[in-house]
């Protein structure tokens, strides 16, 4: 996500502003930045990336494959 979100216009402005006004949270646009990771009133706020966003839902939204035995 990190990497990404250079990718992401909305995210760019934001963090160039943050960075001009010194301060870690945008209020009108409920952005904040902690740790390089930004959310959006209070959730993980993903890039425009759809490579990332496949990814994410790939990981968390597949059913992993057991092994299944008849009993």
């Amino acid at each position: 996500m990190r990497k990404s979100k250079v990718k992401d216009n909305k995210v760019v402005k934001a963090m160039e502003e943050m960075k001009r006004a010194r301060v870690k949270m945008l209020r009108y646009e409920k952005l904040r930045e902690v740790d390089g990771v930004m959310y959006k009133e209070e959730k993980v706020y993903i890039p425009k990336d759809n490579k990332l966003r496949i990814e994410i839902i790939r990981l968390y939204h597949d059913m992993p494959v057991g092994d299944y035995r008849e009993q």
